[in-house]
């Protein structure tokens, strides 16, 4: 699939996400397509459990806002999270570590900035990132089981609950589709969320790594208070005011000067 094409699936998901019913019409309008681009992209889509075509348009199959799936995610800000990315993985200290991730762009960037270094151990429920870590001979790779979610590539559920609770990490490094000073981190999915919270819960240090459009976003489902974090790294796009507010629950704010990306 071409980036173009990507982009272009991407935009008629957020659109629908936005709207919940449009028109063949419209999302020719507005992605300046023909008919016949838009209703390829749309069979593809609906075949990938995406959308509901109806007779003259498409449906939301959750207008109330679910995430983008991975495969599909704008990856054009991929120069501002990896320089958060790398942040994050600074934050961990040197030494024998054993750090646990969740999925994500970010998260994953983080994983690749921790390359390299002797007595690496990743805990995640990403087969992603797993999969990239596995190649390093100096990485340690615990993945958990569980069901795989088609759209984030994370394992969720009992058994990967499980497996967070019984290893105890130095340092959690974790994803989040929304952090703000009222809810604290939250994700589109409460079964991502339950096996975030697991992974945290036994983490001596939790950071939340997400760019500064995810800053006073609430989204569905919790995975960590303010109480349990103890750094949040994000970039100079994000609210400042909402940035003050979190600091003021005790949580240490980093901020990656993104000016020049």
């Amino acid at each position: 699939m071409s980036i173009k094409r990507t982009d272009r699936m991407r935009e008629v998901l957020s659109l629908l996400r936005d709207r919940g019913d449009v028109s063949v019409s419209v999302l020719c309008e507005e992605l300046r397509v023909s008919p016949a681009t838009l209703r390829r992209d749309l069979g593809e889509l609906e075949e990938q459990g995406l959308l509901l075509r109806t007779h003259g348009g498409a449906r939301a199959l959750d207008p109330s806002g679910s995430e983008i799936p991975v495969r599909l995610r704008d990856h054009r800000m991929i120069a501002i999270k990896r320089r958060i990315a790398q942040h994050a993985a600074a934050l961990v200290p040197a030494g024998p570590q054993a750090v646990a991730l969740t999925g994500g762009v970010t998260t994953g960037e983080a994983a690749r900035a921790l390359k390299g270094r002797p007595n690496m151990t990743i805990v995640t429920n990403s087969l992603t990132i797993a999969a990239d870590c596995a190649v390093d001979a100096h990485m340690k790779v615990i993945i958990t089981g569980g069901l795989v979610r088609a759209n984030s590539l994370e394992a969720v559920g009992p058994m990967s609950e499980h497996a967070f609770q019984v290893i105890t990490v130095g340092t959690a490094i974790l994803g989040a589709d929304g952090m703000s000073a009222e809810v604290g981190a939250t994700t589109f999915d409460e079964a991502e969320a339950r096996t975030a919270i697991a992974m945290a819960t036994n983490a001596q240090r939790v950071v939340v790594a997400v760019d500064g459009s995810k800053i006073g976003k609430v989204t569905l489902a919790r995975m960590t208070a303010l109480s349990q974090l103890d750094h949040l790294v994000t970039d100079s796009t994000a609210d400042a005011r909402q940035l003050e507010r979190i600091a003021d629950h005790g949580v240490r704010v980093h901020v990656v000067d993104v000016g020049d990306a």
